[in-house]
């Protein structure tokens, strides 16, 4: 009998050799190279995964011209929040990745999801989890969201690929969840559940399921330590989306993100509340994120960010104090510290505000982490409050990105910053002068306040 052949593939990109290699020459990542048995004999394509009763199609050459293209009405999952970013609602035949961090709460807003869709089939297959759990999960959730779980939603604790075909089989869904695709196997491979070929060799088969039923699957995905997603950087690629969950543990704020979507854009982005009763779609961040309780105190400012395509009033809160010793901190949370150390630098040496001798910490309340450049002038201005001890007025709100030379370069999307500050209730908003050219301020009820340098904008809140 001819003994299995050993290769070695990289978890990132899924690339093959037949020998292992310290760097990925396709992707670049170290030590990313996993060994795995291949049988000595290629196994034929009636050994491949895949659901019974379902034949291939046959392949045929059409000219783009010819093929006429319906728009197919998508599934409402009857959350706004998942449906924005989802580009209105599950299309048919789709799959979909969720990925995130342990305990972040992606089986909570999956289960809680499929709960809600009453006249829809649904089949929650998980590998992880046992039915008793579920059971507790649910009656939790639906508890605290007076609720009654929908009579369509089925159960599966199973691992195996193929029981979870012929299960699928028998009960035909219209929806079918995998909590997670890391802990699901096929008997067709050697390897074990969450190894690098077992994980591409499921996903490629129930992309296939998905494409010749119609039924539309969603994964749940594991992460590593770096924040990727675990598994052949070829999952990403093989599945219709990918959305990342995020949050912090301490705050009760989550954040969904996409990452891909074939069927919509990725500059959508939803925001929950997490709470004893599951998780809360959030329609309007800005109420929220908001303390509405500063009003008097320093180092404190209001900055209007795009996040995806959402508008965001958020909050930047800075400290200065004296160093207690010889090297002084600087520590931000939701907000990039090499960016910070910028726009001190910029302080020190295009307004001259010595800042070497004191700490510095900032952060975005709420939890949130921001990567909008244009908080970049609320950032210096709530520093320099705390610097100072002289508080903003809680009317006011800024937006701008801050060069390396002081200058206050023009944001995007202006417009829509300016009416959710206006909506918000403030009465001023310091944005770059750049900006105000293209825009028509008499239709804004809010005092538009153009600035060009960093100086320009302290001039006018601390005069």
């Amino acid at each position: 009998m001819a003994k299995d052949k050993v290769m070695y593939v990289c978890d990132q990109c899924g690339k093959e050799s037949s020998q292992w290699i310290g760097r990925c020459p396709a992707c670049g990542a170290w030590n990313s190279f996993k060994e795995i048995r291949v049988p000595s004999t290629a196994p034929s394509p009636s050994k491949v995964p895949a659901a019974r009763g379902i034949t291939p199609r046959e392949s045929h050459v059409k000219p783009l011209a010819s093929i006429q293209a319906t728009a197919q009405p998508r599934i409402d999952t009857l959350d706004p929040e998942l449906n924005r970013v989802l580009g209105g609602g599950i299309v048919p035949g789709s799959l979909i990745l969720l990925g995130g961090e342990p305990g972040i709460g992606k089986s909570t807003l999956l289960l809680q999801t499929v709960m809600r869709l009453r006249e829809l089939k649904v089949l929650y297959v998980s590998g992880e989890e046992s039915e008793n759990q579920l059971k507790l999960r649910a009656d939790r959730l639906m508890e605290g969201q007076g609720e009654t779980p929908s009579p369509n939603c089925y159960v599966l604790c199973e691992t195996s690929l193929e029981q979870i075909y012929e299960q699928a089989h028998q009960l035909a869904p219209q929806l079918m969840v995998i909590d997670s695709v890391q802990a699901i196997s096929s008997e067709t491979g050697d390897a074990f559940p969450g190894s690098p070929s077992q994980v591409r060799a499921c996903a490629v088969s129930l992309l296939h399921f998905a494409k010749e039923t119609g039924i539309p699957v969603i994964l749940v995905g594991h992460i590593t330590k770096e924040g990727s997603l675990a598994g052949p950087k070829i999952l990403e690629h093989i599945v219709d989306a990918v959305l990342q969950f995020e949050g912090d543990r301490q705050h009760f704020y989550r954040v969904l993100r996409g990452l891909k979507n074939r069927f919509g854009s990725t500059d959508e982005l939803g925001l929950y509340e997490m709470y004893s009763g599951g998780l809360r779609p959030v329609t309007n961040p800005s109420e929220l994120l908001l303390s509405r309780n500063s009003d008097g105190m320093s180092g404190v400012a209001v900055a209007s960010a795009i996040e995806g395509a959402r508008p965001l009033l958020i909050e930047t809160q800075a400290l200065v104090s004296s160093a207690a010793y010889g090297t002084p901190q600087r520590s931000s949370t939701g907000f990039d510290t090499r960016r910070l150390n910028m726009l001190l630098a910029v302080l020190e040496k295009r307004v001259g505000f010595k800042l070497m001798q004191k700490d510095v910490f900032l952060n975005i309340a709420g939890g949130l982490h921001v990567s909008d450049t244009a908080i970049d002038l609320s950032v210096i201005v709530a520093v320099l409050s705390s610097n100072v001890d002289n508080p903003i007025l809680a009317s006011t709100c800024l937006a701008g990105e801050v060069g390396l030379s002081g200058e206050i370069r023009p944001v995007t999307r202006i417009s829509q910053r300016i009416s959710e500050a206006q909506r918000q209730g403030f009465r001023r908003m310091l944005l770059p002068a750049a900006n105000l050219r293209g825009i028509d301020a008499n239709k804004f009820k809010i005092t538009l306040i153009p600035v060009g340098k960093v100086e320009d904008a302290l001039r006018h809140l601390f005069s």
